[in-house]
Order: structure tokens, then C-alpha cells, then sequence
């Protein structure tokens, strides 16, 4: 299945490229974002995500640990696990908010 990828512009220069920080091809999407507030996000779609049968993204809240490492991140008021079934307008609302943490 060929997935539709995020759109993402206002968000692009906050876009993570380290080492394989962002893995795209026509079966999985990944994009990982890292915020100046240590915060990020990784957004994904793949045969196991939640909504990639509809097309829709899932969102984890990150935060970093290091330059290039970081973990899940599940105590913030945005959310205490992934969101999944997400539009990407839904995303983008996402992203906002957490950079704004």
C-alpha cells in the first residue's frame, strides 16, 4: 500500500534528520521532529500504526535525551501513550502544541 505522506511546510525546519531520524518510502512514513523545548514528535505510518488502514497517522510525543537519542515521552498533558487515527491536520495541531510545551 502506498501511504500519503504528512505535509508538513511550517514544520520543516524543526524537521530531525540525524543518522536514520527520518525513514520514508512508499510502505512506511516516519518523521521525526525535535523542538528547541527538548520535545518532539514521531509521526509514523505503517502496517502497525494505529489507522494506517484509513491512511492516518500516529504521533508520539518524544523528548530527547541527547543530540540524537531520544524516548517516548507519556507525561504531558497532550497525551499519556500514542494518538493514533490521526488527519494531518490533526498532526500539525499536535506538533504545534508541542513545541509550545
Amino acid at each position: 500500500m502506498k501511504y500519503t505522506q504528512l505535509k508538513y511546510d511550517q514544520f520543516d525546519k524543526y524537521l530531525f534528520e540525524a543518522k536514520s531520524g527520518r525513514y520514508i518510502d512508499s510502505e512506511e512514513l516516519q518523521y521525526i521532529f525535535k523542538f528547541e523545548n527538548g520535545y518532539g514528535a514521531s509521526v509514523i505510518k505503517n502496517i502497525m500504526s494505529y489507522g494506517h488502514a484509513q491512511d492516518l497517522f500516529e504521533l508520539a510525543v518524544i523528548e530527547f535525551i541527547d543530540e540524537f537519542t531520544w524516548k517516548i515521552c507519556c507525561s504531558t498533558d497532550i497525551t499519556d501513550d500514542v494518538l493514533g487515527y490521526l488527519e494531518n491536520d490533526d498532526v500539525l495541531d499536535l506538533l504545534e502544541r508541542i513545541k509550545n510545551l
